[in-house]
């Protein structure tokens, strides 16, 4: 029998998700929104009505790429959260994907890797053996996370950044696009250049 699910959330991020779904062949029960003037996405139904996340049988993925709204929805509904993997990525089997997480198009997580809950990690981005990534981070497409990185939870790595092996960033970071880190980097930085340098404090 076919997965069932359902996205919290009618974003721009949803529409990627929703192609992933159609692509692996997952039956979309529909989507939730709390904003009842989104109505339609991708010719599917939107519903406003809180009724439609008791339904069983379906898993949820949220459909929305803010790491701190993620995580405000985890904390207010008790949701069964599924785990996305589009088909063409590449997932180690020693790898581990936590619940409410999703791996997009052309993404490689090798060996020993631990994604958290609800994380994204975007198309193209690679994350190599022994890496660490916390619950809702965001893996921005074509960043590369080297072996034995750690990412803290709700942490954004930019487009294209490249952090290299042994690296840790903590909690509730920003490495901005392009950036390389070379520096462990500490809680609530914003880092951004190469050589990464902070640029909050």
């Amino acid at each position: 029998m076919k997965d069932k699910f359902g996205i919290y959330g009618a974003s721009g991020h949803a529409k990627v998700i929703i192609e992933m779904l159609e692509n692996n062949g997952v039956d979309i029960q529909g989507l939730y929104d709390d904003d009842p003037s989104k109505k339609l996405l991708l010719d599917y139904r939107v519903t406003h009505d809180r009724l439609f996340l008791q339904y069983e049988g379906i898993k949820w993925v949220i459909g929305i790429g803010e790491n701190s709204v993620r995580k405000k929805i985890v904390e207010n509904n008790l949701l069964g959260y599924g785990v996305i993997i589009d088909k063409t990525a590449y997932v180690s089997k020693r790898a581990v994907i936590g619940e409410g997480s999703v791996v997009m198009p052309g993404v490689s997580v090798n060996s020993t890797s631990i994604i958290g809950k609800h994380a994204i990690v975007n198309t193209n981005a690679s994350i190599d053996h022994d890496c660490v990534v916390e619950d809702y981070v965001h893996i921005s497409p074509n960043a590369v996370l080297c072996g034995g990185v750690k990412i803290g939870e709700g942490s954004h790595v930019g487009a294209g950044a490249t952090i290299i092996p042994g690296i840790t960033i903590g909690k509730w970071c920003t490495i901005g696009a392009g950036s390389v880190i070379i520096r462990d980097v500490g809680d609530s930085m914003k880092v951004v250049g190469n050589p990464g340098r902070i640029i909050n404090n």
